[in-house]
């Protein structure tokens, strides 16, 4: 099944571990020291990241460590521009008025 990647980071739990490994790699047993939750629930959640494309596996020895994809995080950017515009162009039509308010009540 594919999964979408707002789908993905809708969940807190997923987004806290992109949060975890955006500066570095850990092992899935390194993140779920950070939850309260089983290494299964874990898992379930790094192998949906996995799918979507947001955290890029690398084997070392034994070892997998999850990193983020920053080119797929890139893309999530993107698309979020155009609405972080309309907001930033109404935040500053907001501040505008309410200038323009403050000034008439002196």
């Amino acid at each position: 099944m594919r999964r979408d990647v707002f789908q993905a980071i809708a969940d807190p739990t997923r987004r806290a571990i992109i949060a975890l490994i955006a500066l570095q790699g850990m092992t899935p047993n390194a993140i779920a020291e950070n939850f309260n939750t089983s290494r299964q629930a874990v898992s379930k959640h790094l192998r949906i990241l996995t799918e979507c494309e947001l955290v890029k596996q690398e084997f070392q020895g034994r070892e997998i460590y999850y990193s983020l994809d920053i080119v797929k995080m890139k893309e999530i950017d993107i698309w979020l521009e155009q609405y972080r515009k309309i907001w930033e162009t109404r935040f500053n039509q907001l501040d505008t008025v309410l200038t323009t308010i403050k000034k008439q009540k002196k």
